[in-house]
């Protein structure tokens, strides 16, 4: 998937600025997508230039002006033709953190506890994502059940993924709450 097609994604919430737009990739597209903001700048700059987004700029007093971005129909066009012909690539996992997991059988007391740190520090973060991710959905609810948020939602493709992103942060925690038992107890076992 290229980042475009997350910009576009993302712009399906109505017009927004690029700062707005790096906000909500933080807080809804990361489920599934990462960019840096200048790296959504610069997609941005190319789309505009493509025609698949159109830029207003907006005075402001005390601030430097700013550019909102909106979906073209060209853009639209071509988001839905992703959506229908664009195969989805499997997910590939690039993770540092399983790769120093993995040698932990040559690694001595200290690298092991640095180890464990670092296990420990991705579990904070996990449960404070999904805490947002939490807070997130029940904004969205409403004080609705799921099935009436899918009854009666305009779009069901935000929650849906924000779904996605809760089970990964939980298969997180999970994951580091063994990992950690584990390496607790190893480290105990050889004193």
């Amino acid at each position: 998937m290229a980042l475009r097609n997350a910009v576009m994604a993302a712009l399906l919430e109505g017009e927004a600025s690029g700062y707005d737009l790096a906000k909500g990739f933080e807080a809804s597209v990361a489920n599934f997508w990462m960019a840096t903001p200048q790296q959504l700048y610069r997609e941005l700059e190319r789309m505009e230039s493509e025609g698949l987004v159109s830029a207003r700029v907006v005075q402001q007093e005390r601030r430097p002006n700013k550019r909102l971005f909106s979906l073209t129909d060209a853009g639209l066009d071509v988001l839905r033709s992703y959506v229908a012909h664009a195969p989805a690539k499997p997910t590939a996992i690039r993770d540092e953190l399983m790769v120093k997991v993995q040698c932990l059988d040559i690694a001595d007391r200290e690298d092991i506890r640095a180890v464990r740190e670092a296990v420990a520090e991705r579990r904070e973060r996990s449960a404070a994502k999904l805490a947002r991710y939490e807070r997130m959905q029940e904004r969205m609810l409403a004080g609705r059940t799921e099935d009436e948020y899918f009854a009666e939602a305009d779009r069901i493709g935000p929650y849906l993924t924000l779904l996605g992103g809760m089970a990964f942060e939980r298969g997180n925690l999970r994951w580091a709450d063994t990992a950690l038992a584990r390496l607790e107890q190893r480290t105990a076992a050889r004193g």
